[in-house]
C-alpha cells in the first residue's frame, strides 16, 4: 500500500524518495492511472497531468487499487509540514469520522469485525464493519418470504396451470406443471448481503477479512448473488418489519455502490473509492454545528431561493432568473439570516500583507459579497469557515464591505467539531 495526501503528486520514477507528497508507484499502476486520467471528463478532475512524468492528485481522499492489487490510499492533507506517525493515526481517525458523518454510517467495533482501525486502510475498515454488522443479522436470523415457484413435477403441490397442463404431449401427461410458493431467504436484501460478500471476498487484502467473509459466504450458501446490484439497491424495504437489518444496510450500500469489483476502464479492473474533501468538510460542518445552534433558530443547508441576475431574452415574454446562488449553510432566526459557507483550505493567520491576505481567495469574497445582498438585504454578519490547524488557530479580525454587511474568517476545529471562539458569536447565533 502507498500511502500519500491530497494534492500529492504520483510518479513511476524510482529515482525519487517517496512521501506523503510523493507516491512511488509501479509503472502498470501508473499506466493505469493515466487511463483513469483520460476518462475523467468531469469539472473536478481527480487526477492532473503535471509534467511528463507525475500526475497530480486532487481534494480527493479514500483509495485506488490498481488492477495489479497496488493500493493508493489518500488522506486528508490538515497541515503544511509532514504529519509524525501519531499524527497520521489521527489523519485517518479523521477521515473514518467524516465518513461516518457523510454517510450516515455507525461503526461497529467487536468481535471479529473489530480491526486496528487506526492501522487499516479505510477500505479494509469498511468491509470490517459491515462484515460485523452481518454476523450479528445473521444470528439474529436473516428475514424469509414466500418465493412463487413453476415447475413441472411429478407429484401435485399447490396449483396445476391447467392451460400449461392441456398442452402437454400425451407421452408428458404424467407430469404436471404446478404452482406453488416456498418460504426462501431469497429476499433481495439477502441477495444484495450476499453479493456484498462475494465483492469482499474478491477484493479484501486483509487475511482476516477475507477468513470472515468466507464464513459468512458459507453460511448464505444458498442465497443467489446478483449480477447488477446497482439497480436492486433502491429496492431495499425500509419498515418497522426490516427494522434489524437497518444497521448493516448503510454498511451494504457503500460496498455495493462503490467497490463494485466491475468497475473498468478500458478492459482492465480496478477500484476507485473517493470523496471530495470540500463537500466530506461541508456535511461534518453542517452536522455538527446543527446540533449547536438553539432553537428557534436552526441551520438551513443549501439554500437555493436566489438567483444572480434576472434577465429577458428577446422575443420571449417571460423574465428568466439566471446564475442560481447557492450558499452551503445558513442559520435562520425569526429576525436574521447569516450566511456561512465552507471552504476547504490551509489558511496562515501569519500571513497578513496586502499581498498574500492569509491565502484568501478574492472570488470567494466576491461570491459572499452576492449571496449578503441577496440573502440578507445587504446587511448583517456572515461566515467563512477554514480548517482550523496551527498556522491558523483563531477567527481573523473582521472583514467589512461597508458599514452594514460584514464578514468573519472563522477556524473549524476537526477534533472537536466546534467552531473557535470569538467575537463573532455576539452577532451570529452558534453557542
Amino acid at each position: 500500500m502507498i500511502q500519500v495526501r491530497e494534492r500529492a503528486l504520483i510518479t513511476s520514477s524510482q529515482d525519487h524518495f517517496g512521501s506523503l507528497d510523493l507516491g512511488i508507484v509501479s509503472q502498470a499502476t501508473y499506466n493505469w492511472l493515466l487511463e483513469l486520467h483520460a476518462s475523467w471528463n468531469s469539472k473536478a478532475p481527480i487526477l492532473q497531468q503535471n509534467g511528463k512524468q507525475f500526475l497530480r492528485l486532487n481534494s480527493y481522499v479514500g483509495i485506488l487499487q490498481s488492477p495489479t492489487g497496488e493500493v493508493i490510499e489518500i488522506l486528508p492533507k490538515t497541515q503544511e509540514g509532514m504529519p509524525s506517525d501519531p499524527e497520521l493515526t489521527e489523519l485517518r481517525q479523521l477521515m473514518q469520522r467524516m465518513l461516518m458523518t457523510a454517510l450516515s454510517l455507525k461503526p461497529r467495533e467487536s468481535g471479529r469485525a473489530a480491526l486496528d482501525s487506526t492501522n487499516t486502510p479505510i477500505h479494509e475498515w469498511i468491509f470490517a464493519q459491515f462484515l460485523g454488522e452481518l454476523l450479528t443479522l445473521y444470528r439474529k436470523g436473516l428475514k424469509h418470504d414466500y418465493v412463487r415457484v413453476e415447475e413441472d413435477s411429478r407429484f401435485i403441490r399447490g396449483q396445476i396451470d391447467l392451460t400449461k397442463q392441456l398442452r402437454k404431449s400425451p407421452d408428458k401427461s404424467n407430469w404436471f406443471n404446478i404452482r406453488h410458493d416456498v418460504y426462501s431467504p431469497e429476499r433481495i436484501e439477502n441477495k444484495l448481503l450476499k453479493t456484498a460478500v462475494m465483492f469482499i471476498l474478491k477484493l479484501t487484502k486483509s487475511p482476516q477479512n477475507w477468513r470472515f467473509a468466507n464464513e459468512l459466504s458459507h453460511y448464505l450458501a444458498e442465497i443467489p448473488s446478483l449480477l447488477n446490484p446497482e439497480k436492486y439497491v433502491a429496492k431495499w424495504q425500509h419498515n418497522r418489519f426490516m427494522l434489524q437489518y437497518e444497521h448493516v444496510f448503510p454498511w451494504c450500500e457503500i460496498i455495493i455502490q462503490n467497490f463494485n469489483p466491475s468497475f473498468q476502464v478500458g478492459s482492465k479492473e480496478g477500484i476507485s473509492f473517493l470523496f471530495s474533501m470540500e463537500k466530506l468538510f461541508e456535511i461534518y460542518v453542517a452536522t455538527n454545528l446543527s446540533k449547536q445552534i438553539s432553537k428557534p433558530n436552526y441551520l438551513k443547508v443549501q439554500a437555493s431561493s436566489q438567483y444572480f441576475v434576472n434577465h429577458q431574452p428577446l422575443n420571449n415574454l417571460e423574465n428568466q432568473n439566471w446564475f442560481q446562488l447557492q450558499p452551503d449553510l445558513m442559520v435562520v432566526s425569526h429576525d436574521q439570516r447569516n450566511v456561512l459557507d465552507t471552504k476547504w483550505k490551509l489558511l496562515n493567520s501569519k500571513l497578513n500583507s496586502s499581498n498574500d491576505k492569509y491565502q484568501l481567495s478574492q472570488g470567494d469574497f466576491y461570491q459572499l459579497f452576492a449571496y449578503g445582498h441577496k440573502y440578507m438585504g445587504g446587511q448583517g454578519h456572515m461566515m467563512l469557515i477554514y480548517p482550523a490547524h496551527k498556522d491558523f488557530m483563531e477567527p481573523l479580525s473582521i472583514f467589512s464591505f461597508n458599514e452594514e454587511l460584514h464578514l468573519w474568517v472563522v477556524p473549524f476545529d476537526l477534533v472537536s467539531c466546534k467552531l473557535v471562539s470569538g467575537t463573532w458569536n455576539i452577532h451570529i447565533p452558534i453557542h
